[in-house]
């Protein structure tokens, strides 16, 4: 039978285990995330799937400490799966199983290689992403494909509803490929790395608006890091609003930046003339009303960047 140990985390981490025990490969470890403190924990639990398959699980800080990677040699694996598992897997973890180690990531591999990669194609105003099964090798994301699968970004959906996609992408992708994996017909193929980019780790701040830009780069941002990520803001009243939600609308402002309410609607005008209309929003933690914050405006309009007086 087929031995594979499993590093893993979130929606991703789950369903591809599942694959791999579905198609009946053992699974004698896995290796998972103690949750931080903190974070908004709104995906499945890796190592509660692992618990009730009675499947061990570790938490290691370091996975590549000499004692875990001592461990993993002595269950000679045929396979080692990395599922969206947050840490690199260095060179001597890699060498430890007999048919090589794999890596489920979450683009359409060259693009966006590195850290968070759903939410780096959607402020870059992507129309499609994906999921790419590949090689691990000792620089990140860079060995060789397996297959992918592309899921389509909609004007309007968050990062969360793309995320769910390439779940689903990332699943379909594992359980096609594996049993090429198995038997040894897979075919694999070299990336050509100068056709993507490698991104970094996104930060809270960075979801700071930048008012000048045009509307739809704005409406890109607000739907990147949007609920249940750390939101997109501005400061209004010396108090942080967030922008949790917006619409592109056909209007156009003749001057910008400014917020302004029309017709019922709160509107940001933005550098290009562009207008985008303010749907959720939350001002200092607590949620408020478009409505209740166009009431606070008023027939005003209120430049961007400064407080309201």
């Amino acid at each position: 039978m087929t031995r594979a140990v499993v590093f893993a985390y979130h929606d991703v981490g789950c369903r591809c285990l599942g694959v791999l025990l579905d198609q009946r490969v053992a699974v004698p470890l896995v290796v998972t995330h103690r949750d931080t403190p903190g974070e908004n924990i709104w995906f499945g639990s890796v190592a509660a799937l692992a618990r009730k398959r009675g499947i061990e699980t570790i938490t290691p800080e370091d996975p590549n400490a000499p004692g875990i990677v001592e461990k993993i040699r002595g269950l000679q694996p045929d396979f080692l799966f990395s599922f969206y598992y947050r840490l690199m897997l260095g060179p001597a973890l890699l060498a430890v199983p007999a048919r090589g180690a794999f890596n489920v990531h979450g683009s359409l591999l060259p693009k966006y290689r590195g850290r968070a990669p759903v939410n780096w194609a959607i402020v870059h105003g992507e129309t499609e992403t994906g999921a790419t099964l590949h090689e691990m090798v000792e620089k990140p994301d860079a060995g060789r494909t397996v297959d992918q699968e592309a899921v389509p970004i909609l004007p309007d959906d968050l990062a969360v509803d793309v995320f769910r996609k390439v779940t689903g992408a990332a699943e379909r992708v594992l359980a096609r490929s594996l049993p090429k994996l198995i038997d040894g017909s897979a075919v694999l193929s070299a990336q050509d790395l100068s056709k993507g980019s490698y991104f970094g780790g996104r930060r809270p701040e960075d979801g700071r608006i930048d008012w000048s830009a045009p509307a739809k780069r704005v409406h890109d941002l607000v739907r990147a890091v949007a609920p249940p990520y750390p939101g997109a803001f501005t400061e209004v009243e010396g108090k942080r609003l967030r922008v949790l939600r917006t619409r592109r609308c056909a209007d156009r402002a003749r001057a910008s930046p400014f917020l302004y309410v029309e017709g019922g609607r709160l509107s940001a005008a933005c550098a290009d003339g562009g207008v985008l209309e303010l749907l959720e929003l939350e001002l200092d933690g607590r949620p408020l009303s478009a409505q209740e914050f166009a009431n606070r405006i008023g027939d005003r309009r209120v430049p961007l960047h400064q407080e309201l007086q």
